[in-house]
């Protein structure tokens, strides 16, 4: 099999064993014939005369071919010391001192061997509430998630990646406000992920404009009512702000539950796909749907055969995987073996539906979706009951739901593929392309990297020019002149598909899917709050789970780099020069340049006792920054308000410092002008940077991910 650049390079980083001196050890082959010999000696245990070789043949072609691949810690893990294969976890967190700390320990072995956490802080008494042993009071749930989130700081998951955590408090818990604004500043828990529990109550409270009642869990009686309204608008707000927090429809989880007799889902895991009961675990799996299509009569269709017997194989591995797995926790072996969940989900849908011509956001685009997913639920049941009738039910069925023999109390999850996505070389998870183009650096030379479904179209067409891919990599979209309509329609991108769609794409998914779906919905910088709002409401009238949503560029962190090299310089632009008096350093003149782009140029000279060397760097910088892409604003807020002793001595002082003085000359060019592309008809979007890799991250799945290397602290 041949990987991509991009897959070597996440293998090499994340996955394949490594000398003492971090050199790899194995090849991508190998890996993936260790982790089929590893997962296919559990057969042994149900039949002595099981021909382990042809099982591990059956799971390395699966994997080998990318037609399907286990999570993370299985693919790092499996066959080697560790032998942790899950990647999700729930662990509870109970009223006591004993169990909140109990928590900490337990989710940092869990980070260690790999694992994401998900805790509810719901049966947490109250901030202020009494503490009668101590006749104190406590300091509330947000101030014991803080522990958690420093003790996830200094513990690295498996020496590959750091810590996730799923934060989520009921909607009806006293300190609900403060839970939804706990990550206003985006220097708190950078760890967490955090969701609310909204209640069937709540939401029929809020349709009708009542007033809420707020329970102290210690008492169970309320202390106090608001309105339901006022809540909503709070999780609204600090969702247009910065994606936070995310909602899940807590007792429509419990309502669709397996085993409601084993006790109440209060969490999930960090990205949501998998709500789980205390101490669970889930092992999870995708196809890749993008290598599951066959060309009949010259049309690219489905390959329903071959999609039939991934899926079979798929279950199998799924439920091997448990057997062979080394649990963290004995409290964890004991439930994940009595559920045997697994979590068989897909990816690469997008490329599905450009192979079959079908765009994302139409009927046909939604009707693909359910054929798909309901073919998968079905043989992934049907795969289960033989797995039964061989090895046994799992052994709570009498707990559950089912009434028919299951081996699995689940078996379909949709979860974050981001890593694995890239090693198979497809679209990640449901989710709609991000980006049709980005330029890749190696050594002094820089690659233009197309969609190859998009530059086969186009060179099929005869229209591909390397102008017309430089154009489409710049601006982002094939949303321009010289692209047919139907291409344009074909290859929308996240951003430029409306989230009604995303919405309904995802409940698609979502009812055909046991456990629940990891999206997220992508908004542009210019979606309202109203946008979001309606973005959730309709999520609950069409059945999903949870939701997640993103306003692009809506955090400061992402104001970073756009990963491009800053563009050229005309040889002729226009714009102003300003003088300010600056205490001792006397007059400063600042002379601020625009191109067709917006403003990209900053000189600076000072006279007096200034120093000249200084601010002309700071001009240099900041015309750096500018025609990288930097949001002008963001510069702005770095630069404003900085205060220098020696300017501030002077009672005649206009400005309090150099810097300053720079900011107010922009803004007085700009004069409200933001950063703004006329081509493109959009603003260039701040991006985050990728700690591993410096290269743009995005935000799907309810994560930021780099597709370049593979980084990602969610998966």
């Amino acid at each position: 099999m041949e990987f991509s650049q991009n897959a070597l390079k996440v293998l090499r980083r994340r996955y394949l064993k490594k000398d003492d001196d971090g050199n790899p050890i194995e090849t991508p082959e190998e890996l993936f014939r260790r982790v089929a010999d590893d997962v296919a000696r559990a057969d042994a245990l149900y039949d002595k005369n099981a021909d382990i070789k042809a099982v591990s043949d059956e799971f390395y072609t699966i994997m080998v071919n990318l037609e399907f691949l286990p999570n993370s810690p299985t693919l790092m893990n499996a066959g080697r010391r560790l032998q942790q294969l899950s990647a999700c976890f729930v662990l509870p967190v109970d009223d006591s001192m004993e169990s909140i700390f109990q928590a900490v320990k337990d989710a940092a072995i869990i980070h260690k061997s790999g694992g994401g956490t998900g805790f509810s802080f719901s049966r947490l008494r109250p901030k202020g509430d009494i503490i009668h042993s101590t006749d104190g009071k406590t300091s509330g749930p947000i101030s014991f998630m803080s522990v958690i989130d420093a003790a996830t700081d200094v513990v690295t998951r498996g020496g590959k990646r750091r810590g996730a955590n799923m934060g989520i408090l009921r909607v009806d818990h006293p300190d609900i406000t403060e839970f939804i604004t706990c990550k206003e500043r985006e220097d708190h828990f950078r760890n967490f992920n955090i969701s609310v529990a909204v209640t069937e109550e709540f939401m029929n409270i809020l349709k009708n404009d009542g007033d809420f009642e707020l329970i102290n869990p210690r008492t169970g009686n309320p202390v106090g009512r608001v309105k339901a309204q006022e809540i909503f608008d709070t999780i609204v707000e600090q969702a247009w702000k910065n994606g936070e927090p995310g909602i899940v429809f807590i007792d429509r989880i419990n309502e669709m539950q397996p085993t409601p007799e084993l006790g109440s889902i209060e969490s999930t895991n960090p990205c949501g796909e998998q709500p789980l009961l205390p101490y669970e675990s889930c092992n999870l799996g995708s196809i890749n749907l993008a290598a599951m299509v066959t060309v009949e009569e010259g049309r690219t269709v489905i390959d329903w055969d071959k999609l039939q017997k991934t899926t079979v194989t798929a279950v199998h591995f799924l439920d091997n995987v448990i057997d062979v797995n080394t649990f963290p926790l004995l409290h964890i072996e004991e439930i994940a073996k009595g559920n045997r969940k697994i979590g068989l989900g897909v990816m690469g849908f997008a490329d599905l539906l450009v192979q079959l011509g079908i765009p994302y956001d139409s009927e046909e685009g939604f009707k693909t979706a359910e054929e798909v997913m309901s073919f998968i639920e079905e043989e992934s049941h049907k795969a289960s009951r033989i797995l039964a009738e061989k090895r046994g039910s799992f052994p709570n069925i009498k707990k559950s739901i089912h009434q028919h023999p299951m081996r699995n109390a689940t078996t379909t999850t949709i979860a974050p593929t981001g890593s694995l996505s890239i090693i198979a070389n497809c679209s990640s998870g449901i989710e709609p392309y991000y980006a049709l183009a980005y330029t890749r650096k190696a050594s002094e030379e820089e690659f233009l990297v197309i969609n190859p479904y998009l530059e086969d179209i186009l060179k099929r067409e005869q229209i591909y020019t390397s102008g017309l891919m430089k154009e489409i990599a710049e601006s982002g979209t094939v949303q321009i002149t010289d692209i047919p309509h139907r291409i344009q329609q074909l290859f929308k991108t996240a951003l430029e598909i409306n989230y009604e769609s995303h919405v309904k794409m995802q409940a698609v998914f979502q009812k055909y899917t046991d456990n629940a779906v990891s999206k997220t919905i992508n908004l542009p910088n210019s979606a309202t709050q109203d946008d979001i709002k309606n973005a959730f409401l309709l999520a609950y009238e069409l059945g999903l789970k949870g939701l997640t949503v993103y306003r692009d560029g809506s955090r400061e962190e992402q104001v970073l780099m756009t990963g491009r090299k800053p563009r050229t310089r005309p040889d002729i632009m226009a714009g102003t020069t300003s003088r300010f008096k600056i205490g001792n350093c006397g007059n400063l003149y600042v002379t601020v340049n625009e191109d067709d782009k917006g403003v990209c140029e900053v000189f600076v000279n000072v006279g007096g006792e200034g120093c000249p060397s200084l601010t002309e760097a700071v001009g240099r910088l900041i015309s750096l920054a500018l025609r990288s892409g930097i949001d002008i604003t963001a510069v702005l807020s770095q630069i404003r308000g900085i205060k220098c002793v020696g300017c501030i001595s002077d009672e005649n002082t206009i400005v309090l410092s150099c810097p300053e003085a720079i900011s107010r000359a922009v803004e007085r060019q700009v004069n409200g002008f933001v950063h703004f592309n006329p081509k493109s008809g959009s603003r260039p979007r701040p991006v985050e940077i990728c700690p591993e890799c410096n290269c743009v991250m995005v935000h799907k799945e309810g994560c930021s991910v780099c597709e370049l290397c593979g980084f990602t602290q969610c998966e």
